[in-house]
């Protein structure tokens, strides 16, 4: 009987968060000031940083069908939020040269060590699982991006 009334909350807990949505990250526009637009990236690299990184690291997020569904949203929400902090690749031009490069001496290092993409997101994101070959491409594009600096 315990048992039951605990599931029973449960549920009506699970059914009442569904009402609290979270913020979209989207955006109808990419900005002058995001990183593929502004600079010359090779197209293979470019599509590399868009789909392994820029559902967490940019204004637009192509969003799982689970994120309709509380507390998955909640996390994703948070998740994006952290993840711009660290990096929005569609303000990247309005980091000072500094802030630039150590952002992309992070990226490297991060791709290096096999720490970005997430696991988590690689997981049920295909494309954001790079090969070595692919890894290879990225951390290339990146180190001649630093001779800039």
């Amino acid at each position: 009987m315990k048992a039951s009334r605990i599931l029973l909350l449960l549920f009506i807990v699970v059914l009442i968060i569904q009402f609290f949505p979270t913020l979209k990250n989207t955006s109808n526009e990419v900005p002058t000031t995001d990183l593929i637009q502004s600079r010359e990236v090779p197209s293979h690299v470019a599509t590399l940083i868009h789909n392994a990184c820029y559902d967490c690291h940019s204004n637009n997020t192509d969003y799982p069908w689970y994120n309709k569904v509380q507390p998955w949203a909640w996390y994703l929400e948070g998740h994006i939020k952290k993840a711009k902090f660290a990096l929005n690749f569609n303000e990247f031009e309005t980091y000072s040269p500094d802030k630039q490069r150590k952002k992309l001496e992070n990226m490297q290092k991060l791709v290096e060590e096999k720490k970005m993409p997430l696991t988590s997101y690689k997981l049920l994101h295909s494309e954001a699982r790079l090969s070595k070959s692919e890894r290879k491409q990225l951390i290339d594009w990146i180190e001649e991006e630093l001779l800039q600096y």
